[in-house]
């Protein structure tokens, strides 16, 4: 069955969901976008990533012609239209079509298109068994040149450092800042847990403050378990007790392994597991209601 798709206010066919090569999106990365999880007919924080993608469109001086609500509904419709019940939602805002160059005031009205689809980050059997991650040599950009939290369609930074640990051989790659400390991965936010307290990079050094991550911060609180910003370094990392990822695609998933070192046991540690089993519980008892076409 074909994929349906939100374009520019419509629902239409997978096949017919085409921007033009004008666009700045495609010509310059011109855009921004957000990763959205579905889980059992509910949204989750759907209200959060529409205010990080209103605060990205900020920084960009991106103006968004639609509310925040508007881009909600459009989300959920989306969602139903696709008969989709568990799943994973892209939505992307492109600066819009103009005429060659850089100036952005050349692009009169963005482009907004959504999509809902499965995703599978990962191989189911390394949510159970942990993640071996390698380093890779590609740093992150330093935030004074490009913050971390701006989640724009120029993405070429966290695909060259993701090649990388494919051709070693590894599923994610870690990044590390200009500094030499702990960014984050290509894709997912870094904890480590050494005696019992969890510990995660501030934002501060190159790490996208995410939705997942803001939610371990809340469950930590809730389950007793101290957890704090710390800047780390790979000596951090190899010399920990556990360590985890997270992410909107990747949820949480523990790594076993960095660059061939087993961290602690070489398996999932228990904070690690407890801090999943309690994710996967609050993401099927919280969100917004995607409701009946």
């Amino acid at each position: 069955m074909s994929r349906k798709i939100w374009l520019d206010g419509k629902i239409v066919d997978e096949a017919e969901a085409k921007i033009s090569v004008f666009d700045h999106g495609l010509l310059y990365g011109d855009g921004i976008f957000e990763g959205i999880r579905f889980y059992e007919g509910r949204v989750f924080r759907l209200p959060g990533h529409i205010e990080r993608l209103y605060q990205s469109a900020r920084v960009l001086l991106l103006k968004m012609p639609w509310t925040p609500e508007e881009i909600c509904q459009a989300t959920l419709e989306t969602i139903r239209a696709n008969g989709l019940r568990d799943g994973y939602i892209r939505l992307v805002v492109t600066r819009g079509v103009g005429d060659l160059g850089l100036n952005p005031y050349l692009c009169p009205t963005p482009s907004m298109f959504i999509i809902a689809s499965g995703i599978s980050l990962y191989p189911e059997e390394l949510y159970e068994k942990g993640l071996e991650v390698v380093t890779c040599s590609t740093r992150r950009p330093t935030p004074a040149s490009l913050s971390p939290q701006v989640k724009s369609l120029n993405y070429l930074n966290n695909v060259m450092a993701k090649i990388e640990a494919l051709k070693a051989g590894a599923k994610e790659g870690l990044m590390l800042n200009e500094q030499g400390y702990v960014a984050e991965c290509t894709g997912d936010n870094v904890f480590i847990v050494k005696k019992g307290e969890v510990l995660t990079p501030p934002v501060s050094d190159g790490s996208l403050d995410g939705i997942t991550r803001q939610v371990i911060f809340e469950l930590c609180a809730e389950l007793g378990t101290t957890i704090r910003e710390a800047s780390l370094t790979r000596y951090d990392l190899y010399t920990a007790d556990e360590s985890f990822l997270t992410g909107t695609a990747a949820e949480t998933i523990p790594m076993v392994k960095l660059d061939n070192r087993e961290i602690g046991d070489g398996i999932p540690g228990p904070v690690s597991l407890r801090l999943i089993e309690a994710f996967q519980k609050l993401v099927r008892s919280e969100g917004t209601e995607v409701g009946v076409s």
